[in-house]
């Protein structure tokens, strides 16, 4: 009796064993499934796959059940029977659509191994399907050990064989498209598929031909080792490969997403640096159409405006006897001056001449200077570092966003006290604008109307590479930070006015 229950226990154990490998296939090969894009070759393949490994791990442990019960001495319903006939049934059809799709699937790669199939399988069945049909005829065997034979004949076997061939064409493919080593892992699954295809040609013991020659009792007096434990080890085999498929197919993945990763950020860096070009070659359009106006405003308004008060100076003399006449001709004359000065800080403001011949920090003294006596600000301009020239326009950067941002002091801030720090350090140079005014929500940093002045100074630190930072909060103040790479024109490239 103790030998019959040790028995009995590994048994069960063997069919736990056995379910649970094929359970495990098909969890991993669905978790997969759901994995790849819809559009995934693989997709097709992996769906019955899944199916009948979770379907076969299911009879597995329906047929723990009626062994339990058979050996306990209890009865149980003979549609008990058939629902595990059902089950292995449905798993082997899973199996015979996945076995034909990966037969398509690796169609252009397959070996002389799928000639020998596509001649042996078709006899077999035949052969199979009247052996067992005949001994039914015959009244030799009952319904159910015709049914189940031919589930395993005509389904099983063919279905694990075709997926064998499947696999090897699948692996020849994959030596061929250079997806090392893929095709080690299908011919890994292909023979585990070719043990299982070969197992289930072993039935249980019979009154027909076949199974006089090919079943479990026969195989076990042959091997001393039950059938079902090559079936595990054929599980464990396919199990095993399909999870190095799918872990080199997640890799494969993995790297096919980096690659696309890259290749998307070294887009968007291409595309800031075309943006970066196209915003400078802009500012320095402007630049320049800025300096070519105030040229014209020099060249002939200037000029125009002085001939003019030179006439009204000429008529005042003449007209000196007519003191009617000399209001008149004061007022003109102090519009004349008033309108020459006026064009002559628009000059400035266009194209700042002091930028050109003195360099930065003359210019930006100049600027403050001018923004004092204009907007009544108390400015500290500070300088650290070795005081050099750069390219023009990362001087006109520089120059233009002091001057928007005491512009912006004076407008905004409720202050009349702003600090400026320039400094020289290799390789970048640091501008710092603060004030100890107004500030406001940095949420709103680059909200219209204020915004657009921020933007543009902005716009103009990363045309020349630079950074651009605000920090301000309510009633803290305001503070700008620019820090921009340079290149000494003292050093590198000769200086080249603009004007």
């Amino acid at each position: 009796m103790g030998i019959i229950m040790r028995s009995f226990e590994l048994s069960l154990l063997v069919y736990f064993v056995y379910g649970l490998t094929y359970f495990v296939m098909g969890l991993v090969l669905l978790l997969e499934y759901w994995r790849l894009a819809p559009d995934a070759p693989q997709k097709h393949l992996f769906q019955p796959l899944a199916a009948f490994g979770l379907i076969h791990g299911f009879h597995e442990w329906l047929e723990i059940l009626l062994i339990t019960f058979s050996v306990l001495g209890k009865s149980f319903s003979n549609y008990m029977v058939w629902l595990r006939l059902g089950v292995l049934a449905i798993s082997f059809i899973a199996l015979a659509i996945y076995g034909w799709r990966s037969f398509r699937f690796g169609q252009e790669h397959h070996s002389p191994l799928a000639i020998f199939g596509g001649v042996t399988l078709p006899i077999f069945a035949i052969v199979a399907a009247v052996d067992v049909i005949s001994a039914f005829a015959a009244g030799s065997i009952p319904v159910f050990q015709m049914v189940e034979s031919l589930v395993r004949y005509l389904i099983g076997v063919p279905g694990a064989a075709v997926a064998t061939i499947g696999l090897r064409g699948g692996a020849l493919k994959a030596r061929v498209e250079e997806r090392r080593p893929l095709d080690k892992y299908l011919n890994l699954t292909a023979i585990g598929f070719a043990i299982y295809s070969l197992t289930q040609l072993f039935v249980p013991a019979m009154n027909t031909h076949l199974a006089r020659i090919f079943n479990i009792d026969i195989f076990h007096a042959w091997t001393s080792i039950p059938i079902l434990v090559f079936r595990t080890i054929a599980g464990i085999i396919i199990t095993a490969g399909l999870f190095l498929i799918t872990s080199f197919l997640e890799a494969e993945r993995q790297k096919i997403v980096s690659e696309a990763q890259k290749a998307r950020l070294n887009a968007l860096k291409k595309e800031e640096t075309i943006q970066r070009l196209l915003l400078r070659q802009t500012i320095a359009a402007q630049e320049e159409e800025r300096a070519r106006i105030a040229r014209e405003l020099h060249d002939e308004m200037a000029q125009t405006l002085t001939a003019f008060s030179l006439e009204l100076a000429t008529l005042q003399q003449d007209l000196s006897s007519r003191p009617k006449y000399q209001n008149i001709l004061a007022r003109l004359q102090n519009l004349g001056k008033t309108m020459s000065q006026g064009i002559q800080r628009m000059i400035g403001d266009l194209r700042p001449a002091h930028l050109d011949d003195l360099g930065l920090v003359p210019a930006l003294k100049f600027l403050i200077d001018q923004a004092r006596s204009q907007f009544s600000l108390s400015i500290t301009f500070e300088t650290q570092g070795h005081v050099r020239r750069f390219e023009p326009l990362l001087e006109t950067a520089i120059y233009r966003i002091v001057q928007e941002s005491l512009t912006n002091v004076a407008r905004h801030a409720s202050t009349d006290q702003a600090m400026v720090n320039l400094s020289f350090l290799p390789g970048e140079v640091q501008l710092q604008i603060k004030d100890q005014g107004a500030g406001f929500d940095p949420e709103e940093l680059f909200a219209a109307p204020r915004g657009w002045g921020l933007a543009g100074m902005r716009e103009r630190a990363e045309a020349v590479n630079g950074k651009f930072l605000v920090k301000s909060k309510p009633d803290e103040g305001t503070t700008i930070i620019v820090v921009i790479p340079t290149i000494s024109t003292e050093e590198h490239t000769p200086w080249k006015q603009s004007v």
